[in-house]
Parts: structure tokens; C-alpha cells; sequence
């Protein structure tokens, strides 16, 4: 859903790549730093509890993360492998969030949440691999009312809030971000059964009409 608002942020970030491409690094250094930096700050500090200072540190390295795709541009530096590695390193941040949330609510003794949240992991998972393998295919797959953007977005904010004291906040979260992945899994799956339907049915049509033409009688002379 995020994904309508891109090209305007595109537009913001496109004078910030500016600055930090002639500062030297390149947008796969921002890429692997910027992952470091959420993972260090998830499983350091969510597993301790510190959830609203966990939740600074992530946001500050996710906003980082998000000037690779800037420097590319302003430096002509786009390629099929920092595509790979930006996309990758995506799964590990998610990856890190969730199980540092997991850990830190495990420890808190909230073990159901804990394992909402390892649900949470492992659909964001299913979400993006579903998307990644439709398209591998040949199919299209932009559809979901949680995608990644709004996925992190609500896991933080929820985290950050629960850090400053602000009660059953990141339990609604948890169990709405749970309910919301799994329609968007589902959301994905229809949209790509439609998809080879009509495939199959259009490749069925065509072999029907090949049929069709190699039976017909010859014309007479």
C-alpha cells in the first residue's frame, strides 16, 4: 500500500543521495551497514527489554537503509546485484526485529505474544517469498494490505509506544499484524491462482484451435 507514495519519496531522497554520494560510500556499504545497524539494535536491546530505545536505534538505520536506492541513482551505480543484496538484506532486518521482539516478550514471561510475534516472522516470510517466486514465474504479484513498509511500521511504532509505558499497545499490534499477513498471504495466493487460470485456459483455447486446424478437411480443387 506504501508503495503508492515511492516515487514522491524518491523525489525527497534524490538530493539527500546527492550529499552522501560525494561523501564516498558506495549504496551497497549503506546497504550491509544499514542492516547491521537494525539487527544490532534489535537483538541487543529488544532482548532486554528496551524496547523504545531499541525502536530509535532501528529507525534511525532503517532511514539510513533507505538511501542506498538514492545513491544508485545519483551515481549510476544500479545493478542486478545490489537489487539481490538490498532485498536479501531486507529479510535479515525483518528477521532480526521479530526475533528480538520474540525474545524480549519471551523473557518478559509473555509467552503467547512471543510466539504471535514468531508468527509474525515467519508470514512476513511466506508474504515476500510469495511475491518473489509469482514474479520468478512470470506472474505478477503487487497486491497486499501488509507489505513490508507497513509491516515494520506498525511493529515499531508498537514497540516504541510499549517502551514508554503505553499498555496493551504492541499485544493489539502483534495480533492485528498476524491477522493482516495472513490475508495478504492469502490475498497473494488468489492473485496468482487467477493468473495461471487464465493461462492455462488461454494455452487450452490455443491448442483446441491448433486441433480444430489440423482436422479440418482439405479443400476440394
Amino acid at each position: 500500500m506504501l508503495n503508492k507514495i515511492r516515487p514522491g519519496l524518491e523525489r525527497v531522497l534524490t538530493p539527500v543521495g546527492h550529499a552522501v554520494a560525494r561523501v564516498g560510500p558506495s549504496p551497497n556499504a549503506i546497504t550491509v551497514v544499514g542492516t547491521l545497524g537494525v539487527a544490532a539494535g534489535a537483538l541487543v536491546l529488544f532482548p532486554r527489554g528496551e524496547f523504545f530505545w531499541g525502536t530509535m536505534v532501528i529507525t534511525a538505520f532503517v532511514l539510513f537503509d533507505m538511501l542506498d536506492g538514492a545513491v544508485a541513482r545519483v551515481t549510476g551505480k544500479i545493478s542486478k546485484f545490489g537489487a539481490f543484496l538490498d532485498s536479501t538484506m531486507d529479510r535479515v532486518a525483518d528477521a532480526a526485529i521479530f526475533s528480538g521482539l520474540m525474545i524480549g516478550l519471551y523473557r518478559d514471561d509473555q509467552e503467547l505474544l512471543a510466539g504471535v510475534a514468531l508468527y509474525c516472522l515467519v508470514a512476513g516470510v511466506v508474504v515476500s517469498y510469495a511475491k518473489a517466486r509469482a514474479e520468478g514465474l512470470g506472474y505478477t504479484c503487487n497486491v497486499g494490505i501488509a507489505e513490508r513498509a507497513e509491516r515494520l511500521i506498525v511493529a515499531l511504532v508498537a514497540a516504541g509506544f510499549d517502551g514508554l509505558g503505553v499498555p496493551f499497545i504492541l499485544a493489539v499490534a502483534l495480533w492485528a499484524l498476524a491477522a493482516l499477513s495472513t490475508i495478504t498471504i492469502g490475498q497473494r495466493f488468489a492473485t496468482v491462482y487467477a493468473q495461471a487460470r487464465d493461462a492455462a485456459a488461454a494455452d487450452g483455447t490455443a491448442e483446441d484451435g491448433a486441433r480444430a486446424r489440423e482436422s479440418a478437411p482439405e479443400p476440394r480443387p
